[in-house]
């Protein structure tokens, strides 16, 4: 659609994500996810929300992407937005789909917006953001909106209730891109294009499957991946006290719609490969967006792209936040990857940035991840020191927790599988050398990797950073907090209390 430069449209963003989080994040100040008892605005909201039902916190059927009496659609969703007055029909959407890197894309497109003096409505995992900054929607506007609507909710529900990720769309990696392509838009009218912009790289036969979608709506393709764009990473530097990657983005899109453009050394502070992929793929869909005519200026891609965080996601944090943890001197640094893809990446990124550095991990997952080829990924890609599997609350709630000693089953049959020697929590030896609940000098002189089961994230993370000095002496050490954003938001939400 072309846009007279002068009109400045108000641009939503949608990543497809488990609602769940909505009732974490709604009130946090900083992005972090909060309780109500924290913010008493949101009492009223939180408890409302807490009587629907939460797949987030109990598990998401597994027939949910199916043709059955368990399978989502957005109907119940158009009926809403009907008794609201369709509001979604009244400002312009970019929807962004996927298995992985949404969140981060999403972030990545609405700051160059942003920058380029758009106002933007972002929702994605971490947060909600509307107008032209990217902070939180506050609580107070929240509890405002809910109580202005909520007539309409319960009339809503009371017509539903006469009624009534990868297992929810089918398991596969097929069905999910059957499901996922399901955004493809027809081009309506046949002037306006309703461009389809690839992230990947893909396996080559699901992107034909999402490509014949896109073929089918008449929907031009444009790949991240294709042989005319070219990134790399330079280096990295430390900005603003965390680590940063030079990187060079140069895009030579389409041939039937010819758009270019050439970012040299862009500053990313979202590092490793995936994220500067994900960053291409925003710088994409900018291209798309300034070939229908919205005003996007190569420095407005710059600054966005330079100016993106996102809390959770390869985030160091300050000395001040290390200290208020109880953990003075140490680097942490916190990831919320819990996929074999995420963990592979978290680990090229860590040897990317810190090499030579010796790492201790603390691991809370959800029941519904493949525990064992995460702990496959970290095993087999870096020397550990310490291991230690504890829990987190699932989207306020314990259904969807993995125990510790669950998960340190899974480590230790994975680090047997790859020839690993352990002393994990399981053995006489381990026990022993802890009955005065300290890490003494012979455990610290093992070689062997410590693995241990410890419910209290707190402890978990004390004795990891313990084991890790004293094997570190005059090395650098990072004590790495993963597995799940929810383990994530339990270590910024202790900062906050």
């Amino acid at each position: 659609m072309r846009i007279p430069r002068h009109v400045t449209p108000y641009t939503a963003f949608h990543s497809s994500i488990g609602g769940g989080f909505l009732k974490k994040l709604m009130g946090s100040k900083n992005c972090f996810f909060s309780t109500y008892s924290e913010e008493p605005e949101l009492k009223d909201l939180m408890e409302y929300l807490d009587s629907l039902k939460n797949h987030e916190k109990s598990g998401v059927p597994k027939g949910a992407g199916t043709d059955s009496k368990d399978g989502f659609d957005l109907g119940r969703m158009r009926r809403i937005m009907d008794q609201l007055g369709n509001p979604i029909s009244k400002f312009k959407a970019i929807h962004i789909a996927g298995t992985k890197g949404k969140g981060s894309t999403a972030a990545f497109l609405s700051n160059i917006l942003r920058a380029e003096g758009y106002s933007v409505g972002c929702y994605t995992r971490e947060r909600m953001s509307v107008g032209r900054s990217d902070q939180p929607v506050s609580a107070k506007a929240l509890s405002c909106l809910f109580h202005r609507i909520r007539h309409v909710l319960d009339k809503a529900m009371q017509l539903e209730n006469g009624e009534e990720h990868m297992a929810a769309l089918g398991g596969s990696l097929e069905s999910i891109a059957v499901a996922k392509s399901g955004i493809i838009k027809h081009c309506r009218p046949v002037s306006v294009l309703v461009y389809l912009v690839l992230g990947g790289p893909f396996l080559p036969h699901i992107e034909r499957i999402i490509r014949d979608k896109a073929f089918s709506m008449c929907s031009p393709v444009v790949s991240s991946s294709d042989f005319g764009i070219k990134s790399t990473i330079k280096g990295l530097s430390m900005l603003n006290g965390r680590p940063c990657q030079s990187c060079d983005i140069i895009l030579e899109v389409g041939r039937d719609f010819p758009m270019s453009i050439e970012l040299l050394d862009v500053k990313l502070c979202m590092i490793g490969r995936h994220q500067l992929q994900n960053a291409v793929t925003a710088a994409c869909t900018a291209l798309c967006l300034r070939d229908q005519g919205w005003r996007m200026s190569d420095e407005s891609l710059r600054s966005g792209l330079e100016n993106t965080c996102l809390v959770g996601r390869s985030q160091f944090l300050t000395s001040k936040d290390a200290e208020a943890l109880g953990l003075s001197g140490t680097t942490i640094l916190l990831d919320g990857a819990h996929t074999k893809e995420s963990a592979k990446a978290l680990v090229e990124t860590i040897k990317m940035t810190f090499p030579e550095a010796r790492l201790a991990l603390v691991v809370a997952m959800a029941s519904d991840k493949d525990h064992l080829a995460f702990a496959r990924e970290f095993l087999s890609g870096r020397k550990l020191e310490a291991i230690f599997l504890t829990e987190a609350e699932v989207a306020g709630g314990k259904t969807r927790i993995t125990s510790a000693s669950l998960l340190r089953d899974h480590w230790i049959q994975a680090s047997t599988e790859l020839d690993i020697n352990v002393l994990h929590d399981g053995m006489s030896e381990y026990r022993e050398l802890l009955e005065d609940q300290s890490i003494n000098s012979t455990m610290v002189s093992e070689h062997r990797t410590v693995l241990a089961a410890e419910d209290s994230l707190a402890v978990s993370m004390k004795f990891a950073n313990q084991i890790l000095k004293r094997r570190a002496r005059n090395q650098s050490g990072i004590l790495v907090v993963t597995g799940s954003l929810h383990i994530i938001s339990s270590v910024l939400a202790s900062l906050h209390k």
